[in-house]
C-alpha cells in the first residue's frame, strides 16, 4: 500500500470488488486460510458466511504495520496482534466470522491434506445451508452482516 498502489487505482478495485460481491446472487463463503490484512481482507470480506482456519488471522492491517505506524517499532507486533483482535478466537467473539474450522494437530502445514479435507467439508455444508435461503433474503443478510462489522456496545 501507498502512493503507487494508489497511482494504480488499488482503492477503486477494492471498492468495485466489494459492490460486484454484494450484487452476485448466488451464495458466498469466505474461507481465511492464512494471513488476511489490508485491502486483500476488505476485498474477500462479503461472504453470507465466513469461516476461517484455527490458525488464521484476519485484520485490516498487519500486526507489523500497526506497531510501525502506532509505536514506530514493529518489533511490538504481539501488542499490536492483541489490540486488533486478528484470532479466529477473538473473530468469532466479535461475530466477524462465522465458524472457526480446525486445524489438524500442528497446524494445517503439518498435514495439509487433511486441512483441505475439513475445508471441503465445512464449505460443502455451509453452500448446502445456505442453499436453503432465497436470494432477496440473502442478499439482505449479506448486506446486514457486512454493515455490523466494527460495531460495539459500551459496557
Amino acid at each position: 500500500p501507498g502512493i503507487g498502489a494508489e497511482e494504480r487505482g488499488q482503492a477503486e478495485a477494492i471498492a468495485r470488488n466489494i459492490e460486484t460481491m454484494f450484487e452476485l446472487r448466488v451464495p458466498i463463503v469466505v474461507v481465511i486460510i492464512g494471513e488476511g490484512a489490508s485491502g486483500g481482507a476488505l476485498g474477500i470480506g462479503i461472504g453470507d458466511r465466513i469461516l476461517m482456519m484455527e490458525h488464521a488471522w484476519y485484520s485490516v492491517i498487519s500486526p507489523e504495520g500497526c506497531a510501525a505506524i502506532l509505536w514506530r517499532d514493529a518489533a511490538k507486533a504481539p501488542e499490536a496482534a492483541e489490540a486488533l483482535k486478528v484470532t479466529s478466537d477473538d473473530l468469532l467473539r466479535l461475530d466477524i466470522i462465522d465458524e472457526i474450522i480446525t486445524e489438524p494437530v500442528g497446524g494445517a502445514h503439518a498435514d495439509p491434506e487433511e486441512a483441505a479435507r475439513l475445508v471441503k467439508k465445512a464449505i460443502v455444508r455451509t453452500l448446502a445451508e445456505l442453499k436453503e435461503i432465497p436470494v432477496e433474503e440473502l442478499l439482505e443478510k449479506r448486506l446486514l452482516k457486512y454493515r455490523r462489522i466494527g460495531q460495539f456496545k459500551e459496557a
